[in-house]
């Protein structure tokens, strides 16, 4: 049974957290030993932090005992230079605490293509971890520390009872513009207390993030900072290790991330509206994926919904040229608010010439979370995809966003 809990990262036993924020800079540690995981972005251009600790994962063998990130600074295509400062940020946090560097993680967004400020990170280490702290105003330190045009935090935490005990997973995560991962969010930390070896952890993960971060639209670029890591404390000594228990640890882990990019998503820059679109009917898993996508990346849909404009022909040119594989005569398609539903098209015929359906279709378009489902008619693949609404303010935020 999973069942959502308060208490942010620092609910899983053997997390502690902090950050502070200054102006548009932050600096947050979180201090969790264990196996480890992470993926990465797919973006050519890497950012030095992931270049450094993707080089840690693979020395180390896939453990952590801590994570450093800042904001206000992406520390992307930065040379050499860049690369000695995610360096120095590891080995200046292992000598506080006694660690190794192979084993401290580093993260940064904000900015492309400024220096670091090391001074800056250098005088606000001390202050973190002086007030690191296993209590829940740790993880709401962690988080704020991270946040740059986001608007709330993101935090999701679950706590999941089986036969073998009882344990927690928890993640936060950083991201609101520069969204279409093709890996995860900008920034995501998760965390379990649950005993997993670093091998089965890098399966779940990925697993995780193909239906969760991968799945989600707000701009449809793609960050050079992306980054998600799983820590697992294994606190509570239950082991990760029969098919049964991996199952489980499979649907929490799921849960817990499809939570946080339907919550990136929601706070896309200047977004009013949370788009979830799921495609049924495709021949293959990668056609659900590429039609889900597609829909909630089209600038066109997203302005209809902005507006409240019931354009559904939108949505179904977003299928067509998504490169999936069907047949316009198969289509079935439906918008809902959650609680109403308008039934636009079935097995290609439109029936949304009904008055009292186009009634209902402009009163659905007005609520705050729209949901679109198509049926492709072509197969037995689903797949759920995530975005928002594009409106003036996506443009005033990015068009002054370093000035």
């Amino acid at each position: 049974m999973i069942q959502q809990i308060e208490g942010g990262i620092t609910a899983v036993s053997g997390v502690s957290a902090f950050g502070l924020k200054d102006g548009k800079k932050g600096l947050a540690i979180i201090l969790a030993e264990g196996p480890a995981a992470g993926v990465f972005t797919r973006n050519k251009v890497i950012a030095a932090p992931l270049i450094v600790t993707k080089d840690k994962l693979g020395i180390n063998g896939g453990y952590l005992s801590a994570v450093i990130a800042n904001s206000g600074n992406a520390n992307a295509y930065t040379g050499e230079q860049g690369l000695k400062d995610a360096k120095e940020m590891t080995r200046l946090l292992a000598e506080k605490i006694k660690v190794d560097d192979k084993f401290i993680a580093v993260a940064s967004t904000g900015v492309i293509g400024r220096k670091m400020d090391m001074p800056w990170i250098t005088s606000h280490i001390d202050p973190v971890l002086s007030s690191v702290s296993d209590e829940e105003e740790g993880s709401i330190g962690a988080m704020r520390a991270i946040m740059t045009t986001d608007l709330v935090p993101k935090v999701y935490a679950c706590e999941v009872k089986t036969d073998a005990g009882t344990y927690r997973v928890a993640g936060i995560a950083k991201g609101s513009g520069m969204i279409e991962p093709n890996m995860g969010t900008m920034l995501g930390f998760v965390y379990t207390d649950a005993a997993v070896a670093s091998g089965q952890l890098q399966k779940c993960l990925t697993a995780a993030v193909n239906k969760s971060f991968n799945m989600i639209v707000v701009d449809g670029d793609t960050s050079t900072n992306d980054m998600c890591l799983l820590t697992a404390t294994g606190k509570t000594g239950v082991k990760i290790i029969d098919a049964a228990a991996v199952d489980s640890f499979q649907k929490a882990l799921d849960h817990v991330l499809i939570e946080l990019a339907k919550m990136i998503a929601k706070d896309g820059e200047g977004a009013t509206k949370l788009v979830e679109s799921t495609v049924i009917g495709a021949k293959t898993q990668n056609d659900a994926n590429l039609a889900a996508k597609s829909i909630v990346r089209s600038p066109l849909v997203k302005t209809a919904i902005f507006g409240n404009d019931p354009n559904w022909g939108r949505i179904v040119a977003a299928a067509g040229y998504s490169g999936a594989d069907f047949d316009q005569t198969k289509i079935t398609l439906s918008i809902s608010n959650g609680t109403k539903t308008a039934d636009l098209v079935k097995n290609g015929e439109i029936i949304e010439k009904d008055p009292a359906v186009l009634d209902e279709l402009k009163k659905i378009m007005s609520a705050k979370t729209i949901f679109i489902k198509i049926d492709l008619g072509a197969g037995s693949e689903t797949a759920t995809a995530w975005g928002c609404d594009l409106t003036y303010d996506y443009v005033k935020i990015n068009a002054d966003y370093t000035t």
